[in-house]
């Protein structure tokens, strides 16, 4: 049963239904934020009292640039996905919030970048102390296409091939 009546969520707003959406959007990126953060501050740390155990001087010199390497991607993700809350909390109130929504996904996809490196050299770097270089450059490998077709393949195929949303009369977005 079609009805022309707004819906609850959209009685008594005086924005409009594009100024919604992009709040919508906004909130989004910012939950999204809360899921990949916990995981590059947990692996920033590690990676940050590492040096301090004992046994660290002992790993191969090459093993040790693995691990400046993912030290440094893992560092340059967190300030990535750091970014928008600081640049959201010095502009405020916000003036464009679409140029600012815009701006953080740049952000948050560039993040996406030097965490994909870290995760697959912390994986080496594992696997190697625990089983060897060999064994470690094969799990690395299968890591590299897990994140590789998960993050980055099957995301830039569904974007190049889904359907663009279609609008009612009443200007309701509709995905199929």
């Amino acid at each position: 049963m079609a009805s022309d009546t707004p819906r609850p969520l959209d009685m008594g707003r005086d924005r409009s239904s594009n100024a919604v959406r992009e709040d919508e959007d906004l909130g989004d990126l910012l939950q999204e934020l809360r899921v990949l953060l916990p995981g590059v501050q947990t692996l920033t740390a590690f990676l940050i009292i590492l040096p301090f155990n004992g046994g660290f001087s002992q790993i191969a010199r090459s093993e040790q640039w693995v691990y400046v390497a993912t030290f440094v991607c893992s560092l340059s993700s967190l300030i990535l996905f750091t970014a928008p809350a600081a640049q959201h909390r010095l502009e405020r109130p916000l003036r464009d919030r679409v140029h600012f929504k815009h701006e953080a996904t740049r952000l948050i996809i560039i993040g996406l970048v030097p965490l994909s490196v870290a995760l697959i050299l912390a994986t080496h770097l594992v696997v190697s102390e625990v089983v060897g270089s060999r064994p470690a450059l094969f799990v690395a490998a299968l890591v590299t296409v897990a994140i590789g077709t998960t993050w980055w393949m099957i995301p830039l195929v569904h974007r190049a091939t889904r359907k663009p949303p279609t609008r009612d009369s009443n200007d309701r977005l509709h995905i199929s």
